[in-house]
């Protein structure tokens, strides 16, 4: 049976703001229970996981924003952006929202990147992490296969062709990497394309792109805190996606201990808004497996 869709309207009627540092951030919550935090992927926004979001606010306390340079937030034209402050950011919110227990990650490609951050920072007893699902994302610089546009905008004349970034590039690049029976609609494609274009997105999207380098340079951390063992972890990965679909699954299976991963037949980039009712079905599956008592942790 489909999951029902919130219209791109009604989403953005349902948000609230938050400042962080000195930044308008748009956050959503809805639903009680243990809190599950989703950290969506470049370029788009939370808006990305408005299939789940119901379904699994019946169940958890569901917690999602649009990153500093995404969507709907402020996105600072004179600002170096980075992972490590995106996570900064999310642990913001979870202290805004005065969650005090351990939290549940679910994340997709630039978001699962500032997972792995948080991963690490619970092993530095920074924040404390229940569990952690990762969608289709660049888990290891050495099977990221980036787009021409992606190399392109880290270029030196990235930021040229930020500005000229249009609804067409756009476009062009996600029927790269969504299924081929999975194709979004000219209606998503023109919600996606507005979520980019708020507060004048692409100006800014040769400064968002250069989270390319900065995991090459935090790949030895991250892959250590997934190499422990301590947190649950969970890949559901759309296996034709061409920048980290079967290839990036492959060496998550070669690296990481006992490996938990699903491959999903004939499916992108953007499994959530691709194939949402096997997305949930894993993923409830996942936390069904999990016995974790609700522990006290302190936000700083």
């Amino acid at each position: 049976m489909p999951l029902a869709e919130i219209p791109l309207s009604v989403w953005r009627k349902r948000s609230r703001t938050f400042v962080f540092r000195g930044q308008s951030i748009r956050y959503w919550t809805v639903g009680q229970g243990e809190p599950l935090l989703l950290i969506h992927g470049f370029p788009t926004a939370s808006w990305d996981w408005h299939y789940l979001w119901q379904p699994l606010a019946q169940r958890y306390q569901v917690i999602a924003c649009d990153m500093l340079g995404f969507g709907d937030s402020a996105k600072p034209r004179n600002h170096t952006y980075s992972l490590l402050e995106q996570a900064d950011l999310q642990q913001a919110l979870l202290a805004h929202l005065q969650v005090d227990q351990a939290v549940h990650i679910l994340a997709h490609d630039y978001g699962d990147s500032v997972a792995q951050e948080l991963l690490a920072r619970h092993y530095e007893k920074r924040i404390e992490v229940a569990s952690c699902v990762f969608l289709n994302g660049g888990l290891f610089p050495e099977t990221h296969r980036p787009l021409l546009m992606q190399k392109l905008l880290l270029s030196p004349i990235g930021w040229l062709l930020g500005r000229a970034f249009s609804r067409e590039a756009l476009v062009k690049g996600f029927r790269q990497i969504f299924g081929p029976q999975t194709q979004p609609s000219e209606s998503e494609l023109d919600d996606y394309w507005s979520l980019v274009d708020s507060n004048h997105g692409p100006r800014i999207m040769h400064k968002l792109i250069t989270y390319i380098p900065e995991r090459r340079v935090q790949r030895e951390r991250w892959v250590t805190a997934m190499q422990r063992g301590d947190i649950p972890l969970r890949v559901i990965d759309g296996a034709v996606d061409p920048i980290s679909g079967v290839h990036m699954v492959e060496r998550y299976r070669e690296l990481i201990p006992d490996p938990d991963t699903v491959l999903l037949p004939g499916i992108g980039h953007y499994p959530q808004t691709e194939a949402p009712v096997q997305v949930l079905k894993h993923y409830l599956a996942f936390r069904d497996r999990l016995v974790l008592p609700p522990r006290k942790v302190a936000y700083s």
